[in-house]
């Protein structure tokens, strides 16, 4: 297997202490291969098709919409989330399979930095959105008197920006460090290698990528769903047994929302901190640990169309439109509830 290679390798801690998470992920530096060589590219392939397929379906349904709807803020934070986790998954998974399969870096010194650059921005817009997302519904049901005010079109056309710009300056690092090299084991290849010379540097930026692209917006995230099931709770207390299937549907599809979150970013940022301040282990275990990891960081990427638009049946009528041309014939009033929370009921209770 790959990381029974780097073990048979013999290097000394010292050679290996500047190999990062994803160096022991990257290009092997022997000519043997495992089964791995194959079954993770697939693996990355029908993750990749499943992701490009959702997003792209979103982005068209929702271009094509031609009510006033379509111009809302929360389509406009479904359509950049849509936008960057494509992004993620373009520049990511196909390079990532090639890391496996491949013995060296053949892309050249532009495309190791920039690939890498733009993998750390795209993930990190993908999760500053579904923050703002979150916000959103808060400031929708819960500050509904004040919602006309800031839930403007302008003010979520800015957030968008602002999600950019911060995902653009974080990620700049991630680019600085990214060098080709190469190694005494293998002097005739060249690897894509992450290399800082300062490890205090190093471990300042990584626990800075994990609090604000993990922890404070999975806190962000919870607390703003939580305020907004506690909230319809109280105004449905009355309501009709169709409001009170309505309420049970928005809390799964906000446990799903926050569970989704957590689930698919935990073991990478496990890892990562594992390789910063731990020992990380070079063996078949890890080895699957790590990919598994990489699945359900591009699974995310898959399945935050299904939560954020599949789930609303608006949505899915819009697809079947799409599809049957009809899209173009009538105007179709689209609005994709994130989560889920039927705004004619709510309004009716409070």
């Amino acid at each position: 297997c790959v990381f029974q290679q780097w073990l048979n390798m013999g290097l000394s801690r010292n050679e290996t202490e500047i190999w990062t998470e994803e160096d022991m992920d990257t290009n092997h530096t022997t000519d043997s291969f495992g089964p791995e060589v194959v079954i993770v590219p697939v693996i990355f392939g029908c993750i990749f098709f499943v992701g490009i397929i959702g997003n792209t379906l979103v982005m068209v349904v929702i271009g094509k919409i031609k009510s006033r709807r379509s111009r809302s803020t929360t389509n406009i934070f479904i359509l950049n989330l849509s936008i960057a986790d494509l992004s993620f998954l373009l520049f990511c998974v196909p390079f990532q399979a090639t890391i496996y399969s491949l013995p060296e870096w053949i892309f050249g010194a532009f495309l190791c930095k920039f690939v890498h650059y733009f993998v750390m921005v795209s993930m990190l817009v993908s999760i500053f959105t579904l923050v703002a997302m979150s916000v959103d519904r808060y400031i929708a049901v819960v500050l509904s008197k004040k919602s006309p005010c800031i839930r403007s079109r302008r003010n979520a056309l800015i957030g968008v920006c602002v999600i950019w710009m911060l995902s653009f300056i974080f990620a700049v690092p991630a680019a600085q460090h990214q060098i080709l090299t190469d190694h005494p084991s293998a002097p005739n290849s060249t690897f894509c290698w992450e290399i800082w010379t300062e490890r205090v540097a190093k471990h300042t930026y990584k626990v800075t990528i994990l609090v604000t692209g993990y922890l404070l917006p999975l806190v962000l995230i919870t607390c703003c769903y939580a305020k907004v099931l506690y909230h319809l709770h109280k105004k449905m207390k009355n309501m009709s047994k169709k409001s009170e299937r309505s309420k049970r549907k928005t809390a799964q599809t906000v446990l799903l929302v926050v569970a989704a979150f957590l689930i698919c970013w935990m073991p990478h940022h496990i890892i990562a901190m594992w390789v910063e301040f731990g020992q990380f282990p070079l063996n078949d275990a890890s080895f699957a640990f790590r990919i598994i990891s990489h699945c359900l960081a591009y699974g995310n990427s898959c399945v935050n169309p299904i939560l954020y638009a599949f789930l609303s049946e608006n949505f899915r009528k819009a697809c079947k439109q799409v599809f049957t041309g009809l899209l173009f014939k009538e105007d179709v009033a689209i609005f994709i509830p994130v989560p889920m929370v039927n705004c004619l009921t709510y309004r009716r209770s409070s």
